[in-house]
């Protein structure tokens, strides 16, 4: 597509009038458009700016250099922005604007990595533990043996694991740069998709968690693991423990410990599952809220401050339903997961009945297909949701955050308009 400018067009006589003055000290002389049609096809008037001037219904701000016929000839010429009020305003505003979207963005991941951290440790502990008799599916028992950790074990029994997380987050995402780098497996899928394309990306996820996935079950181990029993590691602890597994070093683990490649089919299908459903469920949520958004442009019925938050939150709430809803959809199969994982580590975790003692986790399954049909038998199906009450908190919280986000915002730009 070519720009529609004529040669040699340097900007300096698109006013007309005959500009013949050398721009850029000679070098390239300027070029005038004193025709009438030249001029039209090439420039237009200012757009009319509502509040600029004190205008009618029906009348339109004059050309450049027409004098209205409200505007004295004589005196100075009158200023389309008095003061300069409107230019300062509109500044303020994208400022805000700016400054909203990294408040908004910055409160939505410290809800889902920092703020709802003690949902996942109590979420993955209930999951972990088959030898308890209460199954928390409620919040409401879930906030009770929070309450009960905390108090027998401090806060630090609710936070435990938090940085392994970001560790694992920062592997994922630097294992898909340097795959994608390195071969033509496309790190995106464009709008003129085809088959062969989604395989490649899915291909590319599946390589990438399964680079992450040592990682991933050192994580594992540090957030279910009791605090009562647990040494002061360092925060890079989690990359020692996921190297150390890859190569068979490191803290030594019982025959019962699976190897790496028996845990690659159900972590990569966790993995891909995870990314197919948050990924359909994001783009159809944000399909509807873009509709919805562009029906209220079409009545006229949308304000500036909606018009505004339309910007930043459709998005948000495409990714908050998208999230839950996938995680809601795999829950059994990421119970599943996290006991396969765990298996053989000598790991000890705390009663999630009682709230103030020890277990130690002596699983003994032969793989994903064996643990599946254990679960069934003896803790039933509502074994595979063991701990579901942490994700009902968990999500309650963030969009509770992400609601009170929006009011604030609201508020801010109300004040500002």
């Amino acid at each position: 597509m070519h720009p529609r400018r004529p040669d040699g067009f340097d900007g300096l006589g698109y006013r007309g009038g005959g500009r013949d003055e050398q721009g850029f000290g000679g070098a390239f002389p300027a070029r005038s458009f004193t025709s009438g049609s030249d001029l039209g096809h090439w420039v237009t008037t200012p757009p009319d700016i509502p509040g600029s001037r004190n205008l009618h219904w029906g009348e339109k701000s004059p050309p450049y250099g027409v004098p209205s016929a409200s505007t004295p000839h004589e005196g100075p010429a009158e200023e389309p922005f008095p003061g300069g009020c409107y230019q300062r305003q509109g500044q303020s505003t994208e400022q805000l604007n700016r400054f909203a979207g990294f408040g908004i963005g910055l409160a939505s991941l410290f809800t889902e990595n920092v703020l709802a951290h003690p949902c996942i440790v109590l979420r993955r502990q209930c999951q972990v533990n088959y030898h308890a008799r209460h199954y928390h599916l409620t919040p409401f028992t879930i906030i009770n043996i929070m309450y009960s950790f905390n108090k027998t074990q401090g806060p630090r029994a609710l936070w435990k694991g938090m940085g392994s997380t970001f560790i694992v987050q920062g592997v994922t995402l630097g294992a898909e740069g340097i795959i994608s780098e390195f071969t033509p497996l496309p790190r995106e899928i464009s709008h003129k998709w085809n088959p062969k394309q989604i395989g490649e990306h899915l291909l590319l996820k599946s390589l990438t968690y399964m680079v992450a996935m040592p990682f991933y079950s050192a994580s594992l181990i540090e957030t279910v693991q009791s605090e009562i029993i647990r040494d002061n590691t360092g925060i890079l602890e989690c990359v020692k423990e996921g190297i150390g597994r890859v190569i068979g070093l490191g803290v030594p683990h019982s025959k019962r410990l699976l190897p790496l490649l028996s845990l690659v089919f159900p972590t990569v299908l966790h993995g891909v599952l995870h990314y197919i459903i948050s990924s359909i469920i994001q783009k159809f949520v944000l399909l509807i809220l873009k509709r919805k958004t562009y029906n209220n442009h079409l009545a006229e019925s949308t304000s500036p401050v909606q018009s505004m938050l339309d910007a930043y939150f459709p998005e948000l709430i495409a990714n908050f339903a998208a999230s839950l809803c996938s995680d809601v959809i795999l829950y059994p199969l990421e119970t599943v997961l996290h006991r396969l994982h765990i298996q053989g580590t000598r790991t000890i975790i705390d009663n999630t009945d009682l709230g103030y003692e020890v277990l130690p986790i002596n699983t003994q399954y032969e793989g994903m297909r064996d643990c599946i049909n254990t679960i069934k038998q003896e803790e039933g199906m509502l074994g595979f949701y063991k701990g579901f009450g942490a994700v009902i908190i968990q999500y309650t919280l963030h969009a509770a955050v992400l609601q009170i986000t929006k009011i604030i915002y609201s508020t801010l730009l109300q004040n500002s308009i």
